[in-house]
């Protein structure tokens, strides 16, 4: 089944030290830092300089972010995300967290493949 997978969303990365790390990758790739403020704390967004536009995110490992591993985690858009959900569980892959929520209509779920490598399907309301 094709789900038309067209792009990766998003690039994020959730660690217990945000702040820290962040700086790292201000200095060894370039990226511009803007906060994103999560209420009592802030993430980032790591924008190109060239063009201001966010590339990913560093984030801290709280919150909804709490359980997630600490590696690079690519976001792939999909098409359907319940045709999706569907194929991770009938050909042997596994969810790792409920289907949740970015925004008013935005959805997101991580997944592991049969191999054990982790991503997230994301869902973007047209």
């Amino acid at each position: 089944m094709n789900n038309n997978i067209t792009e990766m969303a998003w690039l994020d990365l959730t660690v217990e030290n945000a702040g820290e790390v962040k700086d790292f990758y201000q200095d060894v790739v370039g990226w511009e830092v803007e906060a994103c403020s999560m209420g009592d704390y802030d993430d980032y967004a790591m924008n190109n300089p060239a063009n201001d536009s966010p590339q990913a995110g560093i984030c801290h490992a709280r919150g909804v972010n709490e359980n997630l591993p600490p590696v690079w985690m690519p976001y792939f858009l999909v098409a359907d995300i319940d045709a999706s959900i569907a194929a991770v569980t009938s050909k042997g892959g596994a969810l790792l967290t409920e289907v949740k929520s970015m925004g008013a209509d935005d959805k997101y779920v991580v997944i592991k493949d049969p191999a054990g490598a982790v991503c997230a399907l994301y869902f973007k309301k047209a």
